[in-house]
This record gives structure tokens, sequence and C-alpha cells, in this order.
């Protein structure tokens, strides 16, 4: 039997190495990864003979089974570990037919699977620190270098204050900095073993029970949990939390990028390259490709991270239906954060930035984004309420005659009386209205490189 690939969208939407750790060999390997150090610490306990270890280790190998023979019987068995653990027996039959009585001895079909999938997420987390790392690095580079890179500042879609180029960039780094501190948090609860047996108490084993609950988690390089967590799903939840909170900055971030690429704003561009972002019709266009791949994934995981939260009320010691939900919400929030983070990564290093036209753009209002570095100059000689009204009316007049605010200004005997030509030429210059946009980027790429050291 051929069994469908969905390859189409995997590169724009996923990283290869990511959906490989979380491919049908990914899963067996996880599986058969649980089988083989279950063994060796069976055996280093003396539970079972050291001579089998080598045989069920052997066979421990996803390469050598039949992906669409064992997907057929899953079918069947209900999940993934009840027919490998038989081709698994099977196999080493073949060659040794008294290591194949020591196979999966005491455990349970969840613990291979749940183990194996913890065993792929560290993987997977390796995958995530490294590129988490990478784009913070990427942000600070460009914070700091478009710290003092003025654009207008825009509340509800709408031109407010000035604010720099890089204090937007660091509001992106703190984010990911925050979420590489998260994961730092997590990992120690995450990564666990489960071993629990048929209902949590691992009675098969008797008295040598947890001697190798402590053995396996060392041969797995996992930490042992107070308990087995069959129906305790909370890690997992945690994890996919944090993973939804991800791919929400990212979305965030490729938000705030195509609005600064639309036509009318033209402020802030992905990098150019041959065949990225045109128009199957409009040989003018160049779309933002990255920030789409950032803004869907932002919009998919939530579902995604909801399903994992209904997933929680699992009946007694093991679920019907609630943990078959995870399998592949968890792995597919995996790929959707990978992919919207690889786009990241070839978005920030090469951002192209056009700070004369985020000077243009601070200009079309003639003035109005700064009534209110007036406004609080001229609030100290008459007071808050006469400087508020009176700026006012002078916007309004600027936006009735289509003036300029500084014509304006300069024509009302009430504020040239209180503020000279210089003092309103400076109080209508971006640059000098950037407030604290300097600080907060030095403290951003100082918490990065403190996350960092």
């Amino acid at each position: 039997m051929n069994r469908p690939t969905n390859q189409l969208f995997d590169v724009y939407f996923t990283q290869p190495a990511m959906r490989a750790i979380f491919s049908d060999l990914g899963r067996l390997q996880g599986m058969l990864d649980f089988e083989a150090a279950l063994a060796r610490a069976e055996a280093s306990i003396g539970l079972i003979p050291n001579d089998v270890v080598a045989d069920i280790a052997a066979a421990c190998r996803a390469e050598l089974y039949d992906l669409d023979e064992l997907a057929i019987a899953i079918g069947s068995a209900g999940n993934s570990a009840i027919p490998l653990v038989k081709a698994l027996g099977k196999k080493i039959a073949v060659c040794n037919e008294t290591a194949e009585r020591y196979v999966h001895m005491g455990a349970t079909s969840q613990d291979v699977m749940d183990s194996g999938l913890v065993l792929q997420l560290r993987s997977a987390i390796d995958l995530l620190e490294n590129d988490l790392a990478e784009l913070a690095d990427a942000l600070a580079q460009q914070a700091l270098r478009h710290a003092s890179t003025p654009l207008a500042g825009r509340t509800w879609l709408q031109q407010a204050t000035p604010v720099t180029l890089g204090m937007k960039v660091a509001g992106w780094l703190g984010a990911v900095t925050r979420h590489r501190q998260r994961l730092v948090e997590i990992k120690p609860r995450l990564l666990c073993l489960q071993f629990g047996g048929a209902s949590g108490s691992l009675a098969a084993l008797g008295d040598q029970a947890f001697a190798v609950s402590e053995a396996l988690a060392h041969e797995l390089k996992l930490n042992l949990p107070e308990q087995p967590w069959h129906t305790q799903r909370d890690r997992l939840v945690e994890f996919a939390s944090w993973l939804g909170m991800i791919a929400g900055s990212l979305g965030k971030l490729g938000r705030d990028l195509s609005l600064l690429m639309q036509t009318e704003v033209g402020e802030v561009f992905e990098p150019a390259a041959p065949g990225k972002g045109g128009s199957s019709t409009m040989p003018h266009k160049r779309n933002p490709v990255g920030a789409a791949v950032m803004i869907g994934a932002a919009t998919r995981a939530p579902g995604l991270v909801a399903t994992m939260f209904a997933a929680m009320p699992q009946e007694h010691e093991r679920s019907l239906g609630l943990w078959h939900a995870e399998w592949e919400t968890l792995p597919e929030l995996c790929c959707l954060v990978s992919g919207s983070l690889q786009q990241a990564l070839q978005v920030i290093p090469g951002l192209e930035v056009d700070a004369e036209r985020m000077l243009g753009n601070l200009q079309q209002t003639q003035g109005l984004v700064l009534a209110e570095a007036v406004s609080i100059a001229l609030a100290q000689r008459i007071g808050r309420d006469a400087a508020h009204h009176l700026i006012e009316q002078c916007c309004r007049k600027a936006v009735e005659q289509g003036a300029h605010l500084r014509e304006v200004l300069g024509a009302e005997g009430q504020v040239s009386a209180q503020l000279s030509a210089d003092e309103l030429d400076r109080l209508l210059d971006p640059a000098h209205y950037l407030g604290q946009a300097q600080r907060w980027v030095e403290r951003a790429v100082a918490d990065h490189h403190a996350f960092t050291l």
C-alpha cells in the first residue's frame, strides 16, 4: 500500500527537521528507544538476563518495520504501541526466542507512546531553542541598528506619536526572550518518564518496580516524576500553551511587518529574493510571504492548544478518546511553530528599511502627530486644560485649512506669546519626541544578553 504524503505545503509551513522528528519513523523510533532502554534498565538490576539485551536493542530500529502493515494494524488495535510491540517480539524471536520473553516487561502501551513522545519533544525542543536563540540575536542587532530611526507610532491603526523602529523590534525581542525563559522553567516538568504499567501502580514488577523506574529514567536521560501521569496531562498542555504563545508572538511580528509593507506605508520590507512574494497576474506585486506564514500559524495554533485543553479531563487511570485527541495535535503544533520560526529567521536579518519614507509618513498629518508635545509644553505656561483646549482648536483649524500645524500655531497669538519659533520647531521635530525609546531598546537587548550568558 502506498500511503499518501502531504509535501506541497510542508516547505512553506514547516521546518523539515521538525517534520522528520514527528514523522512515522520518528514516532516509531521514540517508542523503540523506550523498549531498548527498558530492557537495559531491567537487566541492570537483574530482573532479566543481560545476554538478551543486545538482541532486543538490535531490533529497536524503526527502519526494520513495515509502516504500511503497522498502519493497518493500528486501525484495529486502537494505538500504535500494540502492533509495534507484537512486531518487535516477532523480529526478536527470529534471532533469540528467549529474548522475546522479556520484551516490554511490566510496561503498558501508553508508557511506550508517552515516553516515546517525550523523547520526540526533547529533540523538538533542541531545534526550537536553537531557532529562538538565533532569532533573538537577529532581533537584538536590528533593534540596536534602528534604535534612533523615527517612525510613526500607530494606535487603532491611526498615526499616534513617534516611536522608533528599534523600539518596535525591541518589543518583538522582549517576547522572544520571555518565551526562552519560560522554556527553561517548563523543561524539567515536561521531560520526564512515563512508566506505570496497566493502571499506574507498576504492580507487575513487584518490589523491583521503583528500581526499574529509576534505571529506566537514567537510561533515557529523563526526569523521574513523583508518579505516572497517564491521565494527568498538565505537562503536555503547559508545553502546548507555550507553543501557542510563541505562535502568537510571531504572528504579532508578522502582522506588524505586513502592515509596514503596505503600499500606502512602505516603511519596512521582507528581504527581496528571486521569485519571492510575486503574483500570478500582477508583475509589480511584492507580497509579505514570510509574514503570511507567521500570521497563519498564529491563527491555527489557538485551536490546537484548545484541543489539548479540551483533552485534559481524562477518565480515571486511562482515558478513552481524549488521549487519542492529543496524538496528532501536539506534533502539529510543534511543526507549525517551527515553520513560523523559520520564516522569521529568513525575514529579520535582512529587513529592508526605508527611513526616508518613515519620515515622510510622519509628515503626512502636517505636524498633528506632535500636537501632544506642544500641548504639554504649553501646559507648563498656561495650565493643562487651557493648553489642551487651545491646541485642539489649532489642530481643527489646521485640518480645515489644509495647513501645517506649525503655520497655525505660529499665527496663534496665545501660542506664540508663550512658545518661541525655535521652541515650536523643536517641538514639531519627531526626532526630539522619542521619549524612552532608546532606553527600551537597551533594556530589551540587555535582557537578551543576560539570558544568553
